[in-house]
């Protein structure tokens, strides 16, 4: 009896750890998993005993044969880095240790943990694909729209030119109307090729300076109801850089927060907040810096909604009505330039825009 209330003990310990942990016979059943386990998997721990590796995974082939390794106990405990795909469900990309246990009846303890850093890794990648696919789209779009506008505006004032006399003031409203109706995709179409332009590494950027620019902007829009925060560390270096891009960009984060905070706008307790820092050892695009500007901007808002979060720097997405879903797109654009990139979090009440951005 004692010994069976200590096992109990010593489970239920398990289910205060961080990381996942799975306990395995020796014909590679699960015989339990902490809870951490049962988040990480999906599933509960009563659905998951008895199930083996192969009913877990799509490709359970290297961690079968670390399992077989530990069972013949040669060694006392493996890590190794692993993307273990799941039916239906995204793949998990874990550290795995696996630990041969002195217990005949459960003699492997696998303990998964989820590698954020090569997550993260994953995800800017895929963003920044993305993006110079959005680009190209955009470009070939902008381009093949933009050569018959002029043919249509042209052959509208010709038309204008010809009308007779006595029908000029009725007919003239029909012409005008294509006229303004082409200049107003025409500027459609300039804003869609805008990001193109290569930042102009002019000048030595300071990045409170262009914050500050932005916050001027914003308060000049919305005079009251929104407090406008600022937590800077001074001693980021200056960095070369396009500054009218990056002000550009940041403005264009920050006008959208203000915009989703309306309604407290209204209620008086709306927030925006500025936030730098220096983060070390950062990998951008698969190059690592030493050093990086890390930029929040930060709102107490409604948050993002969940259907569009992982669109949000597609063009032509916008969470708000009227709203052209080109500002992040040029933003996002605007930072890549600078070799950097945006990140974005968001939940009801908190959203956090970063910025990342190497340093010299």
């Amino acid at each position: 009896m004692p010994t069976k209330i200590a096992e109990r003990s010593a489970l239920a310990s398990l289910d205060l750890l961080a990381s996942a942990v799975l306990l395995l016979d020796r014909q590679g059943r699960l015989v339990f998993a902490n809870a951490a386990a049962e988040n990480l998997l999906e599933s509960s721990c009563r659905l998951l005993v008895q199930q083996t590796l192969s009913d877990l995974f799509l490709n359970p082939e290297q961690l079968l044969a670390i399992f077989q390794q530990a069972l013949e106990h040669q060694f006392d405990d493996s890590r190794q880095d692993l993307i273990l795909e799941r039916m239906g469900r995204e793949p998990l990309w874990v550290d795995t240790i696996v630990t041969a246990l002195d217990n005949p009846d459960v003699p492997v303890l696998i303990e998964l943990r989820e590698n954020v850093q090569q997550l993260k890794l994953e995800r800017e990648e895929r963003l920044i694909d993305q993006s110079q696919v959005n680009k190209e789209l955009i470009r070939n779009l902008a381009h093949e729209i933009k050569n018959p506008l002029g043919g249509i505006r042209g052959a509208a004032q010709l038309l204008e030119l010809e009308l007779p006399e006595r029908h000029l003031k009725e007919l003239r409203e029909y012409t005008q109307v294509i006229i303004k109706e082409a200049d107003r995709l025409q500027t459609l179409v300039d804003r869609l090729l805008a990001p193109h332009r290569l930042a102009q590494i002019v000048g030595d950027v300071n990045i409170h300076e262009v914050c500050e620019r932005v916050r001027s902007l914003i308060v000049a829009e919305f005079p009251s109801g929104l407090t406008i925060k600022r937590d800077y560390d001074l001693s980021i270096p200056q960095f070369r850089g396009d500054k009218e891009q990056l002000i550009q960009a940041i403005l264009n984060i920050a006008h959208n927060a203000a915009q989703a905070l309306q309604e407290r706008i209204k209620a008086g307790d709306a927030e925006l907040t500025f936030q730098s820092r220096v983060v070390r050892q950062v990998t951008l695009a698969k190059v690592r810096y030493r050093l990086a500007l890390d930029l929040h901007i930060i709102d107490n808002g409604p948050g993002i909604p969940a259907e569009i979060q992982e669109r949000i720097f597609y063009p032509l997405v916008s969470g708000r009505d009227g709203g052209s879903g080109l500002g992040l797109t040029l933003a996002q654009t605007f930072v890549q330039q600078h070799m950097g990139v945006i990140e974005c979090e968001s939940r009801p009440g908190c959203t956090d825009f970063r910025i990342l951005i190497p340093l010299p």
